[in-house]
């Protein structure tokens, strides 16, 4: 953890009554609400597309500590959503980046940095001594973690999600809510819930959920009425409907209602785990991209299928495949040649295994996986290719 600085947060100086002069104005606010957020500390996991406007607003608002978990660095195809971010910050640690940006926006803010990955290791140490946790992150993993950290420690936890054109934002884990759980009891398969890396997203909605996030997060903080405890927010931003559901506590819910969950796992490997049942889904393999490379180069005749899109073709592809997009894998199989083992791939392994699992059901008998994708074979193989 790296702490920027430590000062008495008892009373406002006059630099920032002018600063939040705005903002003390509103009677909901004032003086006293003010130095609530002063001596206010929130964990942000994740300084990513939701995070960036969560951070942004969470430190102009004049919250004193802002913890921050990220282990990422900046990617070009980051920026288009990620506005904590810039150009000149690409190729630099995400948390160095935010850090630079929020000094920036107010030298006031306390930055507390964690750049390293949320596990079930570090979680409750990490986030225990905060008011909030705002979950900023984008997998199902992490947010089950984040879900069990805040009810475990008893901290409200800001949540929003994103895909493509909607979103969602709820409060969950505050005294008589619901938890995350109580809307989804256990984590999908993986392959049914492609994460933004696999089924994109227009930029401005994360900004959009993320500012939402940082509006629930400071009406948390003032202890502030009609906040999103006990609702589900939507948002189409294709048709500009927002709609609210309630949501009741679940008195079954093992993480808030009986309480068996009293430890955290990493549920990346659970969610790993989880398959859609048949012998197909066990049957499938992965292969490493190091593996791979290494068969290439040694003159195998593999059958290698890039599952993306065609744009994300032309960015860049493993030599030697040929592109079948998922939507036409179906109707290419029995094209296959059955003497070659096929091997395939997409942008980080999530299409790909399940248009395996469609071959491997179909009685192709020799397919694999690529792990990771074309992302870990720029990273383990080819680092000359593009990243997107």
């Amino acid at each position: 953890m790296d702490t920027e600085r430590s000062r008495d947060t008892t009373e406002l100086t006059r630099e920032e009554l002018v600063r939040y002069n705005r903002q003390i104005l509103l009677p909901q606010v004032g003086e006293d609400g003010q130095r609530m957020l002063k001596e206010s500390r929130v964990l942000l996991v994740g300084a990513g597309g939701l995070g960036s406007p969560v951070a942004l607003y969470l430190a102009a608002a004049g919250v004193g500590t802002i913890g921050l978990v990220d282990f990422d660095a900046v990617d070009l195809s980051n920026l288009h959503r990620q506005i904590l971010h810039g150009s000149a910050g690409v190729g630099s640690s995400k948390i160095d980046s935010a850090r630079d940006r929020i000094r920036d926006i107010n030298p006031n803010v306390e930055i507390e940095a964690y750049e390293t990955r949320f596990e079930s290791a570090n979680a409750l140490e990490i986030a225990r001594g905060y008011d909030l946790i705002v979950d900023g992150t984008d997998n199902f993993a992490t947010r089950y973690l984040v879900n069990d950290t805040s009810v475990l420690l008893g901290i409200p936890n800001v949540y929003g999600s994103v895909y493509r054109f909607e979103g969602q934002a709820s409060v969950f884990g505050a005294p008589n809510g619901p938890c995350y759980r109580c809307l989804f009891r256990e984590p999908p398969p993986p392959h049914l819930v492609p994460s933004c890396a696999e089924a994109g997203v227009l930029g401005v909605v994360p900004g959009l959920v993320g500012t939402i996030q940082a509006t629930e997060a400071i009406k948390q903080l003032l202890g502030l009425d009609d906040t999103l405890v006990g609702k589900l927010l939507t948002i189409d931003v294709m048709t500009m409907a927002f709609r609210t559901i309630e949501i009741r506590r679940d008195p079954e819910c093992p993480a808030c209602g009986t309480r068996e969950i009293t430890e955290l796992i990493d549920y990346d490997e659970f969610c790993g785990a989880a398959t859609t049942g048949g012998a197909s889904a066990s049957s499938v393999r992965e292969i490493q991209p190091s593996q791979l490379a290494e068969r290439l180069h040694d003159g195998e005749k593999l059958e290698i299928i890039d599952v993306r899109e065609p744009y994300e073709w032309q960015i860049g592809h493993i030599p030697g495949a040929r592109l079948v997009p998922l939507d036409r894998i179906a109707a290419e199989i029995p094209r296959l040649d059955k003497r070659k083992e096929t091997i395939l791939y997409c942008k980080v392994g999530e299409r790909s295994m399940y248009a395996a699992r469609q071959l491997a059901d179909a009685g192709v008998s020799e397919v694999r996986n690529l792990a990771g994708g074309i992302l870990r074979w720029i990273d383990e193989v080819d680092p000359t290719m593009t990243r997107y």
